[in-house]
């Protein structure tokens, strides 16, 4: 049974009643890296444009060549959305931003 500090729960801003239990050490690092290359506010960055721009934020070691980083880029937005942290647009493409406060 996996140790319970290793994983952390997260919530998605599309099924606000269901959650996930992931590997804490890359949502935290992707967690890092996303708010890094998010601008405050609208009208933000496209998702394409944040992924490029987070890979040089992230680990190799949890990250190798970049593997997996679009799923884990996608559960973090989702979780911080919920959570209110992040925003997006409601224009096409969809547009990331960090919230105030």
């Amino acid at each position: 049974m996996p140790d319970t500090d290793d994983k952390i729960t997260i919530e998605s801003v599309t099924s606000p009643h269901h959650v996930q239990h992931v590997d804490r050490r890359k949502y935290t690092a992707m967690h890092h890296a996303l708010l890094k290359v998010l601008p405050a506010g609208a009208p933000g960055i496209t998702l394409a444009d944040a992924k490029a721009k987070l890979l040089q934020h992230l680990p190799e070691e949890l990250f190798p060549g970049g593997g997996k980083a679009g799923w884990w880029l996608k559960a973090v937005q989702l979780d911080l959305e919920a959570k209110q942290v992040i925003g997006r647009t409601a224009d096409k493409p969809l547009r990331l931003f960090r919230m105030a406060g």
